[in-house]
């Protein structure tokens, strides 16, 4: 068996506990969900009522590809977790002892590159090139097969290499396509009888089925579904809670992603609004989330220690300055979801599957940060078409929002006409994850596990 290879420790015995557990529920579940995103080990022990620590770092590769499978399996259980209907695995939490140096590198990699802009043309010849034979493939591969082995009903996957994998196999595969674009990766298996995939919008549609032709692929368009970008129906609730804003202080949130990017936008965007907080009337109040980032973490209380200016409490809506962090993601996003898109007017925010359909669902305009490559240049066009987003002018951030917050006796400014979009957007940017889900549905309508 996969676990008998790889445990050589206590810490490995603690493993084979836990991915036995995560095994048994996807084998018995309705919608079987799998995703590559984090290690959450620790957040698994606690949820299964095992000791755990709360202060283990995660090794984090995309808060985006954690929060939609997340999102995916809150719109099938409801308010309560129940395995028997949804069940969501990562196999990075089973990769081998011996092969987990494999995973810290990669994400020390991807970290280097993400905050780094003169190494994004190192980036791009990495995904022209190695996607297929990253290291981290071949670590994760064992785990996932072993987990998903017995499995015969559909399978849903909320990341293109772990559908790959599955579709490789002779697996049913729903892959989701999060972005509205389509890489290389999706068209590898794209004309096999067992793999569909749902799409962002009928563009990404008329993209994927172009690629497959100039590939030599045939695909039947019926296993292309427009489904709309899958967000956590929390996120979506937030939107029900807010007004378009108008007067008094704006509520402004500056975010990073899974690994971090965008670390030097933020830097110098912390350097003008922090200090401008000190004034008697700044106009607006920040909340930063750096996520599970320790170093970026650090340099928002450094910026705030300089210009001496309080952090406020966590909880505190009236503080200028709050600042939401966690070494772990399950926690890191809770916190987020809890703090951030019930209370935020704004993001400021990479334009990507981490943040950018989050918070045009939740009602809020966004200001984007440098696109990392470009299904994120494809998501800054899509929010900007609709006039929800706009590019954030990092060097001159204030004077932006004083000519963002402006308005006349007869045209209300761009933030409350963009929130307002926000708020009244495409049924498609909400109904992501319920589509999903029906569509996954109609493929097993009448399956129902049996208990174990």
């Amino acid at each position: 068996m996969f676990y008998t290879r790889i445990m050589t420790n206590k810490h490995d015995l603690q493993s084979k506990d836990l991915l036995e557990r995560d095994k048994r529920f996807l084998e018995t579940t309705d919608i079987p969900i799998v995703t590559i995103s984090a290690s959450y080990k620790e957040d698994l022990k606690g949820l299964y009522g095992l000791s755990h620590d709360d202060t283990i770092p995660d090794v984090v590769f995309s808060r985006a590809h954690y929060s939609m499978a997340l999102g995916v399996a809150l719109q099938i259980w409801g308010e309560k977790i129940d395995p028997t209907k949804a069940w969501v695995i990562d196999p990075t939490n089973y990769v081998s002892h011996k092969n987990w140096k494999n995973i810290q590198f990669t994400e020390f990699v991807g970290k280097a590159l993400a905050r780094q802009p003169f190494l994004k043309q190192l980036k791009d010849f990495i995904d022209r090139f190695t996607r297929k034979n990253l290291p981290i493939l071949a670590s994760i591969a064992p785990p996932l097969l072993y987990l998903t082995r017995d499995i015969k009903r559909p399978i849903l996957s909320l990341h293109i290499a772990a559908g790959n994998i599955l579709a490789e196999q002779g697996k049913t595969v729903v892959q989701v396509i999060t972005d509205p674009h389509i890489r290389e990766d999706y068209l590898y298996h794209a004309d096999k009888p067992n793999i569909s995939f749902c799409v962002f919008d009928q563009k990404t549609k008329t993209d994927y089925l172009e690629k497959a032709k100039i590939m030599g692929k045939k695909v039947d368009p019926k296993k292309i579904i427009v489904t709309g970008p899958p967000v956590d129906p929390r996120i979506i609730a937030c939107r029900m809670q807010k007004q378009p804003w108008h007067l008094g202080d704006l509520n402004l949130c500056l975010t990073t992603g899974g690994l971090g990017t965008n670390k030097s936008e933020m830097s110098t965007i912390l350097e003008q609004l922090i200090p401008h907080l000190k004034s008697h009337h700044p106009g607006f109040k920040v909340l930063v989330y750096t996520g599970t980032h320790l170093d970026i973490r650090d340099m928002v209380i450094k910026t705030a220690k300089n210009s001496r200016v309080t952090i406020g409490k966590i909880d505190d809506v009236s503080a200028p300055l709050r600042l939401l962090y966690h070494p772990q993601i399950v926690d890191a996003n809770r916190l987020l979801i809890k703090y951030a898109f019930p209370w935020a007017d704004g993001f400021i925010s990479k334009p990507s599957g981490d943040m950018a359909y989050d918070a045009a669902a939740s009602g809020s305009f966004l200001l984007t940060l440098q696109p990392w490559g470009p299904w994120e240049e494809n998501i800054r066009q899509v929010f900007e078409q609709l006039n929800i987003s706009r590019a954030a002018q990092v060097e001159y951030i204030i004077p932006q929002l004083d000519t963002l917050l402006s308005s006349t006796k007869i045209a209300p400014s761009w933030v409350e006409t963009a929130m307002t979009n926000a708020q009244d957007i495409d049924p498609l940017f909400v109904t992501g994850a319920a589509n999903i889900v029906k569509y996954v549905r109609l493929l097993s309508p009448t399956h129902r596990p049996s208990s174990t």
